[in-house]
């Protein structure tokens, strides 16, 4: 089964993309915060889901900071946020996909998918 650890701070939408990847058959993790990212003690998942604006640390520096790391750095990270012009700064950071809030469950569905396949 794959696993995907999302970090979003909002517990709604956390519990939503949980819920829908679980129905779609992934083993998820949820956290409200990315802090323990940097301690590299958690088990390595097959995709990232971080939300940008997060409280304490920005999701751009934590996708950095996982692309920076050898054991997740060739682990997709999709950043969610509803900062407009997403683009740019998520390609500096090296994110795999980012989606502009509000998303469908199918655009991160599949998106997801495509990206735990490989088939960037």
């Amino acid at each position: 089964m794959k696993k995907v650890i999302i970090i979003e701070d909002d517990p709604a939408i956390s519990d939503a993309i949980s819920i829908l990847l679980t129905r779609a058959g992934f083993n998820t993790a949820t956290y409200l915060n990315g802090n323990f990212i940097f301690t590299e003690k958690f088990d390595i998942p097959d995709l990232f889901i971080v939300d940008k604006q997060l409280s304490g640390v920005d999701g751009l520096d934590i996708c950095r900071h996982l692309k920076d790391t050898e054991s997740t750095k060739q682990i997709p990270v999709i950043i969610l946020s509803a900062t407009p012009h997403l683009h740019a700064l998520t390609k500096e950071a090296r994110a795999d996909a980012y989606l502009e809030k509000p998303f469908s469950n199918q655009q991160l569905l599949q998106t997801a998918e495509k990206l735990i396949d490989g088939l960037k």
